[in-house]
């Protein structure tokens, strides 16, 4: 996410009309070396003024390895700077919604230095604790700031499956949850992220294209329109590829909006390469597959009639990299996935920034070659170029993945914002 420093000080000195058309230029076009753009996003005006929904994943496991607790959201700057957050991730098991895990989430005792208030947590009956007395303390702080529950993810969407064959009972059983009277103060509704509906991520979905559409309608009956309905769905725009596996235009009645998860494009698990961003904004020229682009995404459901001021702009804040990679250009061969902190091709913002910096830029995000690792990851400056496009498009707002990534003081957020 580092850029040349010569970048830096145009962006200053540009006027808001110039960044505007220089930025989304400069998303479509590869730095110096790298393969050139093949083409730039399509729609050159929004057709609406777009919306400035901030919307920050905090994951409920961030607390352990990474210590990352609710207190980090408040002394980086980011909690004055989102609108929403999304705790994630509760279970779906059984037909049902349920806690993910219940020691973070409301039994972990804070001492005082670590409490976002200062006040250590008690032993009281009934008291609340965990993640979600500190969401209750940053909420008291930040009266506008909003919480959504997550359910599902990548490991735990297994469970939409059966929980699609009887929709009113699994809203019901979401809904009794997230306004359990212990915690409902904490909550203001549901984010679904089910990977994927009649399609494969961890599991294979077969509970037919008309599954999810049922689910949101059930959440929706249930909640009432004073809770927020939202989801995370899949990005893939390619021909038959996810997003024609459901009703998603369908759907869109029942959710406040969608968060297209635009990132994850491409990665290490397809070990020998070849080297390619993960969150491309646009095509370029050697893109390995048709349709794995943010700004296909977005067209497509726009096409599909996805309202755009439903749709946010996803942005991770982390890289995918490979090892055993000599050429510094995307489209490189390797040998595997590159070294990370935590999982094998995957690593923070605030990590990449210095042990990899950004060397150039294609489609709109950059990416990095040193020794023989290659690493993508968006930048504050690409995050701006993405929020360009964002004001273009008129989409509603920008969500992304995850708090722990981004720096202490919040480069990346503060990008976004």
């Amino acid at each position: 996410m580092l850029r040349p420093r010569g970048l830096r000080a145009a962006l200053a000195a540009l006027s808001t009309a110039v960044l505007t058309a220089t930025l989304l230029a400069g998303a479509a076009t590869a730095s110096p070396g790298t393969a050139p753009a093949a083409e730039s996003p399509t729609s050159a005006k929004a057709p609406q003024a777009a919306g400035n929904k901030v919307v920050g994943y905090f994951t409920e496991w961030g607390i352990y390895q990474r210590n990352y607790h609710v207190k980090n959201v408040e002394t980086s700057g980011s909690a004055a700077k989102l609108t929403h957050i999304n705790y994630a991730f509760g279970n779906v098991t059984g037909g049902k919604c349920a806690i993910g895990d219940a020691y973070a989430d409301y039994d972990k005792a804070y001492d005082a230095a670590g409490s976002v208030d200062g006040k250590a947590d008690t032993w009281d009956a009934g008291a609340l604790r965990g993640n979600f007395n500190q969401l209750r303390k940053l909420k008291k702080l930040h009266p506008n700031l909003k919480v959504l529950w997550s359910f599902g993810g990548w490991t735990w969407s297994s469970g939409f499956g059966e929980a699609a064959k009887n929709p009113t009972a699994f809203a019901e059983s979401c809904y009794n949850l997230v306004e359990d009277p212990r915690w409902a103060d904490v909550f203001d509704g549901i984010d679904i992220d089910w990977e994927y509906p009649n399609a494969c991520g961890n599991t294979c979905d077969t509970s037919g294209r008309a599954a999810f559409k049922n689910v949101m309608a059930a959440m929706r009956a249930k909640f009432g329109q004073n809770n927020l309905v939202t989801a995370a769905i899949t990005a893939d725009a390619s021909s038959g590829g996810k997003i024609d596996a459901a009703d998603y235009a369908g759907a869109a009645q029942y959710v406040d909006w969608y968060n297209p998860m635009t990132y994850d494009f491409f990665g290490a698990w397809a070990a020998q390469g070849p080297t390619a961003p993960h969150s491309p904004l646009t095509s370029y020229s050697g893109l390995p597959q048709q349709g794995f682009y943010t700004d296909a995404a977005i067209q497509k459901l726009k096409g599909l009639g996805v309202p755009a001021s439903k749709l946010l702009l996803g942005v991770g804040f982390y890289g995918r990299g490979w090892t055993g990679v000599s050429q510094a250009a995307p489209g490189g061969t390797a040998t595997g996935a590159a070294p990370g902190t935590y999982e094998a091709g995957i690593e923070d913002y605030k990590v990449l920034k210095s042990k990899c910096p950004a060397t150039g830029t294609v489609a709109g995000t950059a990416y990095a070659h040193c020794g023989n690792q290659w690493w993508s990851y968006d930048t504050p400056a690409t995050i701006a170029g993405k929020m360009t496009y964002k004001q273009q498009q008129g989409l509603g707002g920008t969500f992304f993945w995850e708090l722990s990534g981004d720096t202490t003081s919040g480069e990346l957020i503060k990008a976004i914002s």
